[in-house]
């Protein structure tokens, strides 16, 4: 990227879409100006610019909850901006993870992606908003606050349970195992700030071959 390629608006300013690098969530919109655009290249790390303040701000500053960058991307007519982050906390003032956690629908299920692994994208999703909240009784809350060991070590009992539950030929006990083995397995992803993509991605070239 070059900042020369950027359409900045009358103000000097482009509208800069942050997602979630993981589960692809869109975290928040905000402002860069040439300056902040510059900062956020250099330190790897979300800088933008206040309308309402006038001035550059380093997203966590004060708050701890930066956005780590791992890609920046432009559009087609060079003038928005996708910054690909690993957050580390809620990106919302409001101490969400995401600022747009607010559904015009009634029901959230019509915002569901319509395919057979739409749970898949939503159990993501989910345990990357528990990781950024950590909301006091969750299981996954549990389960970051413990580490890697303890998640690790849930991984090796679930797919232990899925070897069982084969051997005993009961696919009512299996389909309930590997449930549980899937979930783990993608807390453990996102605690090792693998993305899922990462991982089907190694399928598909694998698929090629």
């Amino acid at each position: 990227m070059s900042i020369e390629q950027i359409k900045f608006d009358q103000n000097g300013l482009v509208p800069t879409i942050v997602q979630d690098a993981g589960s692809k969530e869109v975290l928040t919109l905000a402002y860069m100006n040439k300056e902040s655009l510059a900062k956020s290249l250099e330190t790897r790390e979300t800088w933008f610019y206040s309308r309402s303040r006038q001035e550059l701000w380093h997203k966590g500053a004060t708050s701890g909850n930066t956005q780590q960058i791992v890609d920046m991307r432009f559009d087609c007519d060079s003038d928005a901006i996708v910054v690909l982050v690993v957050p580390a906390g809620p990106a919302c003032h409001k101490g969400d993870y995401t600022c747009f956690s607010d559904s015009l629908f009634e029901d959230q299920a019509v915002r569901t992606n319509p395919t057979r692994f739409a749970i898949i994208d939503e159990l993501e999703r989910v345990i990357a908003e528990r990781e950024a909240e950590m909301p006091e009784g969750a299981y996954t809350t549990y389960l970051f606050e413990k580490g890697v060991d303890k998640i690790l070590k849930k991984v090796g009992e679930e797919a232990g349970e899925v070897i069982i539950a084969a051997k005993n030929r009961d696919p009512e006990e299996l389909k309930w195992e590997v449930s549980d083995l899937l979930y783990h397995l993608l807390v453990l992803l996102r605690e090792q700030k693998l993305p899922l993509d990462d991982v089907l991605s190694v399928l598909e070239e694998r698929h090629k071959k």
